[in-house]
């Protein structure tokens, strides 16, 4: 967690670059708090351009993570996590994924106030989706998972999830 917070604001500085293409970014929490991770979806031209940004990051370049995961989503919703405005004070922030839902991209939004951002997770030609990311705002976690639809995915994973970015 030192080399972490260390690095902090030379990881600021270099998302700074990216902040006309960010669409969302923050961490992500286990249910007791703990750090998991970070989640960070930036509009970028190529699959180069996208591990460029990920592999040139200077926490990543420090050591700081052990694992990073690409994937190439479409934002159906057209929103970023500036846009939002939230209608329920006190409700929880999730990512959630919905993982292997083969198929043709899927061009349907979940109906709701509470949706941050929502897409399909792609395939690296982006033919085929791989898969769901919504990030929005539910009471609780169990609530997060119903954002998807019953049944649409094989296995689905919430992760507590806050606004990233220097703070104010």
């Amino acid at each position: 967690m030192g080399l972490r917070r260390a690095m902090l604001e030379r990881h600021w500085d270099y998302m700074d670059q990216f902040a006309g293409r960010m669409v969302a970014r923050g961490p992500t929490f286990a249910d007791d708090g703990t750090l998991t991770g970070s989640v960070h979806i930036v509009d970028l031209p190529d699959v180069t351009a996208a591990r460029a940004f990920a592999f040139d990051e200077p926490g990543y370049q420090a050591g700081v993570y052990r694992d990073v995961m690409l994937r190439r989503w479409r934002n159906i919703s057209g929103r970023t996590m500036w846009d939002f405005v939230s209608e329920h004070p006190g409700r929880g922030r999730y990512l959630v994924l919905g993982l292997g839902r083969e198929g043709p991209p899927d061009a349907t939004e979940p109906p709701g106030p509470d949706v941050i951002a929502y897409g399909p997770l792609l395939s690296d030609d982006a033919r085929m989706t791989l898969g769901t990311a919504v990030l929005l705002e539910a009471p609780d976690a169990a609530g997060a998972i119903h954002a998807l639809g019953p049944g649409r995915h094989a296995a689905v994973e919430v992760h507590r999830w806050r606004f990233g970015g220097r703070p104010s």
